[in-house]
């Protein structure tokens, strides 16, 4: 049987392969090596590749030598070249930045978050986007009567609405509201953490991971007590050190991003 390459050339230091670049660009369809992930581009940022399989499914991978096929071919992909306009090159959200959009009216469809926290770092991160986009981001403040919300609002086609629920994981209580919205034209997305918070990785703080909070307590007071800090003041501290989507965790930013696509 022969093969296309000597699978023992990537271990050889004395053999190491030379892949040939390829510019990377949207809509292109490549493959991850290492995981066989395959897909479309769909955003190219200074930091990953993002890449939509056939079912809708987005994933970020890193750039790396050697790393993409491309009609079959390992490949090294070229990151995009920055704009040479002067200013940020890249909004916080990794998308290439296009520089002052615009007025453009807002979108009938809505993105809703559980709370204030979760509005302000979606602005914080996402907010140049979002503004391109005309999507504007409601806090529901609890989910409690989701259904409710959701019958008043009205989702249509030409107005869809997209929810980011806090602590999305089998078995909860936020998991069975979120089931019981069979609308197509609602999308309910989440990520595991019990607040938005958490959704900020630690190092940002300079820990190495979150306190473990017993249960019972509520979860930002004792996360704010272990760290010996107040809890009015830690959220503008933590939410200000987030300058990149990649100071955040990737199930935060694959649910936001999911709503995004899916409201715009």
């Amino acid at each position: 049987m022969a093969y296309e390459r000597d699978i023992l050339q990537d271990f050889d230091p004395r053999r190491k392969p030379v892949f040939p670049a390829v510019q990377a660009d949207l809509g292109m369809v490549v493959e991850d090596r290492s995981s066989g992930f395959c897909g479309d581009i769909v955003k190219l940022t200074t930091e990953a590749v993002t890449l939509r399989a056939r079912d809708g499914q987005h994933r970020h991978f890193r750039w790396k030598e050697g790393g993409f096929l491309v009609e079959g071919r390992p490949v090294t992909l070229a990151r995009p070249a920055p704009p040479k306009a002067t200013g940020p090159k890249f909004t916080a959200s990794g998308s290439i930045a296009v520089g002052a959009p615009a007025a453009r009216t807002a979108r009938a469809s809505r993105i809703w978050v559980e709370g204030r926290h979760d509005a302000e770092l979606l602005e914080h991160v996402w907010g140049d986007d979002l503004r391109d986009l005309g999507i504007v981001v409601e806090p529901l403040h609890g989910i409690d009567d989701l259904a409710g919300a959701v019958s008043d609002f009205g989702p249509t086609a030409d107005r869809r609405l997209g929810v980011l629920v806090d602590h999305l994981v089998p078995g909860s209580k936020e998991s069975r509201i979120a089931a019981a919205l069979t609308d197509p034209n609602v999308l309910v997305t989440g990520h595991p953490f019990v607040d938005v918070w958490a959704g900020v990785r630690p190092k940002t703080m300079g820990l190495d991971a979150w306190p473990e909070i017993p249960p019972g307590v509520p979860w930002k007071e004792g996360m704010c007590r272990a760290l010996g800090t107040d809890l009015a003041g830690f959220w503008p501290r933590l939410r200000n050190r987030v300058t990149t989507y990649a100071d955040l965790r990737p199930e935060l930013v694959g649910a936001v991003e999911r709503l995004i696509d899916f409201v715009s």
